[in-house]
């Protein structure tokens, strides 16, 4: 088993962040290439991944359960996965610890996890700068998705937002009010730029030796 010990930092507020690690399907949508299958209503969800190399795309698919403590803002995982040809194999768990206050949150994540098969050499040795690189990823992605839930609407002003208030208790909206904007269907997710990624788990080698040669 490789063992993984993670610390991120949000640039949003705990209140607002923990609402979004809650919902798996916007956790889903904060990994590059990731998919959410609906659930299934069995405690699991499923989905899969994929990882471009060039032409070449990867897809992997997996299941895990998610168990949510509010009151420790605490999230323990328990998954399985297998690569699309059935020869790599994946078994994880963790623990997400998320702490902070009005202007951060800090996601602690400590778990482990096992990989058999053709992938077995390459996880052992870089499974840990792999996860490091994803976990970048989906900090920066999540951060923009609580500071887009906190921040006003552009251009947003005290008449529009009493208007709002109005509209919301049963008033009826005056013939000058703007019509609504329909919101747009979502994009299927992109395959994760498997270049990139190697690029971030290199930088990501490189300085776990340098820190270690300043010990």
């Amino acid at each position: 088993m490789v063992s993984l010990s993670e610390e991120t930092r949000i640039p949003a507020p705990l209140s607002a962040v923990w609402p979004l690690l809650r919902d798996p399907e916007v956790v889903a949508s904060c990994i590059p290439g990731a998919e959410l299958a609906p659930s299934s209503g069995d405690g699991l969800w499923r989905g899969s991944i994929r990882v471009k190399f060039g032409p070449t795309v990867a897809a992997f698919r997996g299941e895990a359960s998610l168990n949510f403590d509010d009151d420790a803002k605490t999230c323990t995982i328990e998954g399985r996965g297998i690569d699309q040809r059935g020869a790599s194999r994946a078994l994880a768990s963790g623990t997400v610890l998320a702490d902070g206050d009005a202007t951060a949150t800090t996601l602690k994540i400590d778990g482990e996890f096992n990989v058999t098969g053709p992938l077995e050499t390459f996880a052992n040795a870089g499974g840990v700068h792999v996860a490091r690189a994803l976990l970048a990823e989906f900090s920066a992605n999540l951060a923009a998705l609580a500071q887009d839930k906190t921040q006003p609407a552009a251009g947003a002003t005290p008449e529009a937002a009493a208007s709002g208030d109005a509209m919301a208790a049963g008033a009826t909206p005056q013939p000058n009010s703007p019509p609504e904007i329909a919101p747009q269907p979502q994009r299927p997710p992109a395959a994760l730029n498997g270049f990139s990624l190697l690029w971030k788990i290199i930088k990501s080698a490189l300085g776990g030796l340098i820190g270690k040669k300043g010990n």
